[in-house]
């Protein structure tokens, strides 16, 4: 055995360390669908003269990090989401009531004003004299203020500076002219009082909290005051408390309305449950797909299975290193994507196979060498591919659709580095010693599947029978766009605007005395659902309705119910529902587009154009069916419609990869149509093996994964059965006749012919 594999050995080795130091280390950052809370979108509204764009945004959102630090959550999340909306996140809070309390507080439009200061004062004092406020002030005392003064639209800007080459930062106010006069009123009556005294202290206050209390300069003449329209607060500030208050300030008198578009409440425990269901369905799935990969390729297998569990450190470990977010979707793309590595094991061991059976004298350690070489290409397509549907999910989705695009962009990647870095090594340390080689079925590549040699025997001849495909293909179209039509499409909140409850009951219930318990709260229109195979849980989506009218919904369903929980609660406008269901339109368009686009750059367009309605034929496929189920279409099916995008072509691309290679390298009279079925055939067994392999794993999240996860897993597995019919089915004859029409040229390249003993042996 070679020096060199023993040093790449201990680089994995040292590599899975680095990753275990990384995921022990650093606590992973959950969703809130994970860890429960409210959530809330906020829309910010500006005027003509302060227009609602993102510096504004920006400014006002220090303001709301003030109101949430005030509520005493922890960890709470606010980002700015586009152009002007807010996104807040708030874990821990679990009821109605808080969650009420905290959109109230937070949505108020910031309020700033500035006070003369009357006096000291202590917080448990009587209350202060008509007009004027007791207030903590930002120095540890506490003031009485005087009224308002100087209101927050009279200031016109506010920003950290250093004056003069000065070391010292101070917070630069610009006021308007009225807001400038007034400034100067009260700075010079203040300036007649002693150094000292809290009278010669002006109070900035900013939703009845005193962020500034500045004392007036003894340079300041009395009755002169502090003109010419702008002044600085100074305090030993250091660049970032000067830019926090400066952002306070000025984010505070900006009239920028925040109005609530989108809210969710989500409970602890469906979050748990989901993490514990994933975590099942992970190891099951992963012991399933292990033992499946041993029996068909034997020690290279066991290999490929111990690269395979290192796949779950390594994704958890670029999760956290990255500081993504763990969401209910993402841990869906992660347990996905442990199906999706063993694909590129199985195509490195079929064409290992290949090489050995045309070479056993060359050894096994060539004929690994040369799988992973030949395959690389196939590979490399395909997982670009999926990384372009991922990407998309990124930049044109939102919320746990976003999540879900980082985390299989994660998965992806991982999956890759396990199968192309850490599986060589492994098969390479397991075929590299002397026991193996003199007995080479053990490695598990001394010869074709059974599956292959069985198509070898009865060389079924597909495309002779493209034709009846297409129509088999066009049929099940047919069916699934009836069921669109005459069953409509059950779009959750996400897409129509609206109220999502989500309830769990103690007592055995059906659908429909949930149905009539809804009714009779006075909601017949509703949509009533089992949540999920049990007669405990259920989901009703109504348009949008007041806490009061949730409450008479929950009163009802506990009549026949018993102890009702309320474990998911979604409101979104009807605005942001359309901007959702219009961004998920864009994101077909676009991933079709763009899979057509590098298609065409890597084959050829006709390639491009058949994978693309091959891909197209599985979506209507998958929408088809949910519409006949009455499943819901929301947020959650789309991450897995964008997924089945990238299974479909994933598939089709590595049989076209194939039928590219047979006719670049076949003969002048040979048949584009034959060659593309002797390649078709070619790929069955990879097609099976791979496709075996995905099933255990969302099999497993079907029966595990609970109701959170069961329609995801159900959409995929259909996308999966789907797509590995329409690469041979339906992609590949549509590619024939296509062919026929525009033809590819046959690049003619020169062979070599080689021997086992010029192939050498690798060392």
């Amino acid at each position: 055995m070679s020096r060199g594999v023993w040093v790449r050995f201990f680089l994995v080795l040292g590599l899975l360390v680095g990753c275990l130091a990384l995921a022990i280390n650093v606590k992973p950052n959950l969703g809130l669908d994970l860890k429960g809370g409210a959530q809330f979108v906020f829309q910010a509204e500006g005027t003509e003269q302060t227009p609602a764009n993102a510096e504004n945004v920006d400014k006002t959102l220090q303001v709301l990090r003030g109101r949430v630090d005030s509520l005493g959550v922890s960890e709470p999340t606010l980002v700015r989401q586009g152009e002007n909306r807010i996104l807040v996140e708030l874990p821990g809070v679990a009821s109605d009531e808080e969650a009420q309390e905290a959109e109230e507080r937070i949505g108020t439009t910031a309020k700033l004003t500035i006070h003369e200061v009357i006096a000291t004062a202590q917080a448990e004092q009587e209350p202060a004299k008509e007009g004027n406020e007791i207030l903590p002030s930002d120095q540890g005392d506490t003031l009485e203020v005087g009224p308002t003064v100087i209101q927050g639209e009279e200031i016109t800007g506010a920003s950290a500076v250093q004056r003069d080459q000065s070391v010292e930062w101070v917070v630069a106010i610009d006021f308007n002219g009225k807001g400038g006069d007034t400034w100067a009123d009260i700075t010079g009556k203040a300036a007649c009082e002693p150094s000292g005294d809290p009278k010669r202290r002006i109070a900035i206050v900013l939703d009845g909290e005193i962020i500034s209390s500045p004392e007036v300069n003894t340079g300041v003449g009395c009755d002169v005051g502090i003109r010419g329209g702008s002044t600085d607060i100074t305090g030993n500030f250091s660049a970032t408390d000067a830019r926090e208050l400066a952002a306070l300030i000025e984010g505070g008198s900006l009239p920028l309305e925040l109005r609530a578009i989108s809210d969710r409440l989500v409970g602890p425990s469906l979050g748990a449950a989901a993490i514990d269901a994933s975590i099942e369905a992970g190891i099951i799935g992963i012991v399933l797909t292990g033992l499946f990969i041993i029996f068909v390729y034997r020690l290279v297998g066991f290999a490929a299975t111990v690269a395979l569990a290192s796949y779950a450190l390594l994704a958890y470990a670029m999760l956290v290193g990255l500081g993504s977010t763990l969401t209910l979707p993402g841990l869906a793309g992660f347990v996905l994507a442990i199906g999706m590595a063993i694909d590129a094991n199985v195509l490195v061991f079929e064409r290992a196979r290949e090489e050995y059976v045309a070479y056993p004298s060359a050894g096994l350690r060539r004929a690994l060498a040369v799988g992973f070489n030949k395959a690389w290409s196939a590979i490399i397509d395909s997982n670009v591919t999926t990384l372009l549907a991922a990407g998309l999910l990124f930049f044109l989705g939102s919320g746990p659709i976003k999540g879900f695009g980082v985390t299989l962009t994660i998965g992806v990647v991982a999956s890759m580095v396990s199968a192309l870095i850490i599986a060589r090594v492994l098969c390479d340390l397991a075929v590299a010693n002397k026991p193996v080689s003199a007995r080479p079925a053990i490695s598990g590549l001394s010869h074709h599947g059974r599956v292959r040699l069985w198509l070898d025997k009865k060389d079924p001849q597909l495309m002779r029978r493209r034709g009846t495909w297409l129509g088999v293909s066009a049929a099940g179209l047919l069916i699934a766009i009836a069921g669109i039509v005459t069953q409509g499409l059950q779009l959750g909140v996400e897409f129509t605007g609206g109220r999502q409850l989500d309830y769990s009951v103690s007592n055995d219930m059906t659908v429909e005395q949930a149905r009539t318990a809804v009714a009779d709260a006075g909601f017949a229109e509703a949509v009533v659902q089992t949540a999920d195979t049990g007669d405990t849980a259920f989901t009703v989506r109504t348009s949008t309705i007041t806490n009061e009218e949730e409450q008479r919904i929950e009163e009802e369903l506990g009549k026949v119910g018993g102890t009702v929980e309320k474990i998911d609660d979604q409101t979104i406008g009807a605005s942001l529902g359309d901007e959702l269901r219009n961004n998920a339109l864009i994101a077909f368009g676009v991933a079709f587009l763009a899979q057509l686009l590098y298609l065409a750059i890597r084959f050829k367009w006709t390639f491009g154009v058949a994978a693309v309605l091959a891909m197209l034929h599985d979506v209507i496929l998958v929408v088809g069916l949910f519409a006949w189920l009455q499943k819901p279409i929301d947020g959650i099916f789309l991450a897995a419609a964008m997924t089945i995008i990238g299974l479909s072509v994933n598939d089709t691309v590595v049989v076209f990869d194939r039928i590219r290679e047979r006719w670049w390298g076949s003969k002048p009279e040979d048949n584009f149509t034959d060659v593309s079925n002797k390649a078709a055939v070619e790929t069955i067994p990879r097609t099976v093996n791979t496709g075996l392999g995905s099933m255990f794993i969302l099999a497993a999240l079907v029966f595990l994964g609970g109701d959170s996860l069961q329609d995801f897993a159900v959409a995929l597995l259909v996308g999966l059965v789907v797509g590995t019919f329409s690469s041979v089915f339906v992609a590949t004859p549509l590619l024939t006749y296509l062919q026929e029409r525009y033809p590819m040229s046959r690049v003619k390249k020169e062979k070599v012919e080689r021997t086992p003993e010029d192939s050498g042996a690798v060392v």
